[in-house]
């Protein structure tokens, strides 16, 4: 084992994993030494870029078609990794996606989308991966600085969500913690991606209030998914770390 590779024989879960944020967490675990099995929904040609690119680099990755919209489709694919693996180590709940609009235009179909992937999915796939965790087991939900720094308008839906999911982990850090299980949030704040792009319809308004000047890349949250899920994080639990450039200092 090479001295980097701090989750030698752990078995993780990246939720909504085959782009941006998720690929770079997918990526970053499977470097550090885990078995990494990642879900997607409607991108099975980037979902398996991202195995590719794991297997290539010597890893060891999975991909399994599952919205996280769909509690069924969540639970069998949580099972899948259970049976095929033995055990789930690291969950990191990070599918999510987002609806903007004034609240009282938003669709409530939309509403009842982005409720069932970014709140709803995460619990369903923290109850069933915890079916298979023992001592040692660290969850980790993916949140948003605007749950602590509202910074444009539009967004109250999406911040609704991800405030739930900062709440759902403080009540986990003491319902686990007798467990030995760790539950943190990490909230990243303008991150180049998919939903928020660095040269998106935001950016200009965002990046000045960036105190490094930057948007940050999904390596830099990556990197503290990997410490909150190693065992040098075994005193962390219920905790929100931002990732954010000093966006929200």
């Amino acid at each position: 084992m090479n001295a980097s590779q701090t989750l030698q024989g752990k078995v993780a879960i990246v939720t909504g994993a085959s782009r941006s944020i998720g690929a770079a967490i997918a990526r970053r675990l499977a470097a550090d030494g885990a078995t990494v099995a990642i879900t997607y929904n409607a991108s099975p040609d980037k979902a398996q870029q991202v195995v590719a690119a794991i297997e290539a680099a010597g890893g060891r990755a999975i991909a399994i078609q599952a919205d996280a919209g769909n509690p069924e489709a969540v639970r069998a694919g949580v099972a899948k990794v259970a049976a095929q693996f033995g055990k789930i180590d690291i969950l990191v709940n990070n599918a999510g996606i987002s609806v903007l609009g004034a609240p009282e235009a938003i669709a409530f179909a939309d509403f009842e989308r982005i409720l069932a992937v970014n709140v709803t999915g995460v619990f369903v796939a923290t109850q069933e991966a915890l079916r298979h965790m023992g001592a040692g087991g660290r969850i980790v939900h993916i949140g948003s600085s605007m749950v602590q720094y509202a910074a444009f308008p539009t967004a109250s839906a999406y911040t609704l969500t991800k405030g739930a999911v900062t709440g759902f982990a403080r009540g986990l850090a003491r319902d686990l913690g007798p467990r030995g299980i760790t539950v943190n949030t990490v909230h990243p704040g303008p991150t180049d991606s998919d939903m928020n792009p660095a040269d998106g319809p935001v950016a200009d308004f965002v990046k000045p209030g960036i105190a490094v000047q930057r948007y940050g890349k999904g390596e830099d949250v990556a990197a503290t998914v990997a410490y909150l899920a190693s065992a040098e994080a075994s005193f962390v639990t219920g905790a929100e770390i931002m990732v954010d450039g000093g966006f929200t200092a």
